[in-house]
């Protein structure tokens, strides 16, 4: 396959990291992770609380970690944490390449503090630095929700010289707070002493969850205009992140930290994953394709994009009237954004505390066992 007709390639060259939101120890072990940075252009790995509880439900791949676990008595948060830092610290290992190559901006991989402190600020920090410390490579990023109470926890983290993915950003205000709060942290890093060039971040904007609730809100209607609006929010949101990322890091505030040796905060597009079998498998990838930003993919959408994606260069700078028309006219249906995003930041946060639940659970079961 030629770089031309590689749909991956067309990606990376426009300047789209390829990051994959899946994480498991056999990938690791086994070779698969080496194979899609070679085969697929992976250049990060994102993971979460839902990923974490099926890899632990599937085979036997951490059976003999968790039987030495329970032979030391180790408690089930324990147990998690154990487990969880070391995938990740030997998936950075197997990154290091990347991570070199690139100077520093991928080879990334990405892992969450407890999702029952997101709307703790201090316990979120503490978190933050443990695993940091736990990890201890420096291609690592620590996941902080962009809840209010997340968004100082974010600066704080960044002030101590921690890389940080901040998750599960879905309102263009919220998104400006992220932002700042990135700012924030950076300048108190440089008020510490910090190297501002050796700390990275990206800002992971959802995007496919975004259609899902509203096409919801719009089959509630039920006219033939709200029903001509379905599957075009996300994108439309999306596109908007990247017309105030390009804002903000134009600013004099902004220039004053990157003399300094900072380093953009990249979007991220995250849950690109589509739910509608109606809309094209590709498009949270093809349709938000732009240069500078991050976009994570599950396995399918990754081999979706691989096989039949058609990557027609920038789809977002030229874009910008038509996506705020899209929320416009949302708005004047009568779909509420901000009743949304409020919506969709609460499922979230429940949704990733549901999993941290069963990830509990199953390691519980087996620590049982193992016993």
């Amino acid at each position: 396959m030629t770089q031309s007709t590689d749909p991956l390639a067309q990606l990376s060259d426009l300047g789209v990291s390829i990051w994959l939101d899946d994480l498991n120890r056999s990938m690791i072990t086994s070779g698969d992770l080496e194979k899609y940075v070679s085969d697929k252009h992976v250049v990060g790995v994102t993971t979460n609380p839902t990923i974490f509880a099926t890899a632990l439900s599937d085979g036997s791949a951490y059976n003999e970690q968790v039987k030495q676990l329970a032979q030391d008595g180790s408690d089930v948060d324990t147990a998690i944490f154990a487990i969880t830092t070391d995938d990740v610290r030997n998936a950075c290992d197997k990154l290091r390449p990347v991570y070199d190559k690139t100077g520093g901006q991928d080879g990334r991989v990405s892992i969450e503090v407890e999702p029952a402190l997101a709307h703790e600020t201090e316990k979120t920090v503490e978190m933050a630095k443990e695993l940091w410390k736990a990890v201890d490579r420096p291609n690592v990023m620590i996941k902080i929700p962009a809840t209010v109470e997340g968004l100082p926890a974010i600066s704080a983290a960044l002030a101590e010289g921690i890389s940080v993915n901040v998750t599960l950003i879905f309102s263009l205000d919220r998104y400006r707070g992220v932002m700042n709060a990135y700012l924030d942290g950076l300048e108190k890093a440089r008020d510490n002493g910090k190297d501002l060039s050796q700390i990275r971040s990206v800002a992971s904007f959802f995007v496919s969850r975004v259609d899902t609730e509203i096409d919801k809100r719009l089959d509630e209607i039920g006219t033939a205009e709200a029903t001509g609006m379905k599957g075009k929010a996300g994108v439309a949101n999306a596109r908007l992140a990247y017309q105030a990322f390009e804002e903000v890091f134009s600013t004099p505030r902004w220039q004053s930290l990157a003399d300094d040796g900072a380093h953009v905060q990249r979007p991220l597009w995250a849950s690109t994953g589509v739910k509608n079998p109606d809309y094209k498998d590709t498009m949270y990838v093809v349709d938000l394709a732009v240069k500078d930003t991050v976009n994570t993919m599950p396995g399918k959408t990754l081999e979706a994009v691989a096989d039949h994606g058609e990557v027609n260069g920038d789809q977002v700078t030229g874009n910008y009237d038509d996506a705020a028309e899209v929320l416009n006219t949302l708005d004047q249906l009568g779909v509420s954004y901000t009743d949304v995003v409020r919506v969709l930041e609460d499922e979230g946060v429940e949704k990733f505390d549901k999993s941290w639940s069963e990830l509990q659970a199953s390691v519980r079961s087996e620590l049982e066992k193992a016993k």
